[in-house]
């Protein structure tokens, strides 16, 4: 059953659903819109050295070596870059992922939490999520989401970004904080990268 706006302020009231900082101006009939913070991390542009055979082959003689880009590998840690969004905005490019998060610490203890985008900004071309949209009973922390965009959008710091949803759900066997596979249940505000690379770390 999906929550409305009475369930979500008994949830608020009783605690098993926190939003901090809570504004009741932002709550809709079934959902809570929630904000964009002032950081935006990408992932640090890498290269890495490799040869040209099919020039080798015409010319012959030692190889002929050029930089491209390396791509990101789920085996490995990439390093990433901040950026923070000045008072006039900040112009999203086509191409470019952008993680971000929300300005509310969000616990959701006995409900399936849902992030979904809003409608107006998808007719910008904006979409705040690649496949991360459904948490987790017992998530604890700032929403990190994959912002990409169709056609150059800026966007501001502050502004309403996404909407929460709450399904209820039955008593967890196992909470995502208890979870030795949880890997983003922190407070850090700042967007978290992808840890995907910990699958492949000798158990």
């Amino acid at each position: 059953m999906m929550l409305v706006d009475a369930d979500i302020l008994l949830g608020l009231g009783d605690g098993s659903i926190v939003i901090a900082p809570f504004d009741k101006s932002c709550l809709g009939t079934n959902s809570y819109d929630v904000h964009l913070a002032p950081t935006l991390r990408t992932y640090k542009p890498e290269f890495e050295r490799v040869s040209r055979s099919r020039d080798d082959a015409f010319y012959g003689g030692p190889p002929m070596m050029t930089s491209v880009p390396k791509p990101l590998d789920c085996r490995e840690k990439r390093e990433t870059i901040d950026i923070l969004i000045s008072e006039h905005g900040y112009v999203l490019q086509p191409g470019e992922l952008y993680l971000a998060s929300t300005t509310e610490y969000t616990e959701t203890l006995r409900c399936v939490p849902m992030l979904n985008g809003k409608s107006s900004l998808g007719r910008l071309g904006l979409s705040i999520h690649v496949t991360a949209g459904t948490g987790d009973v017992g998530f604890c922390g700032h929403w990190t989401m994959e912002l990409f965009v169709i056609k150059p959008l800026r966007i501001y710091a502050g502004m309403k970004i996404a909407q929460l949803l709450y399904i209820e759900a039955r008593e967890p066997n196992i909470s995502y904080t208890e979870k030795k596979t949880a890997k983003y249940n922190n407070a850090d505000p700042k967007p978290q990268a992808s840890e995907y690379w910990r699958n492949f770390e000798t158990k």
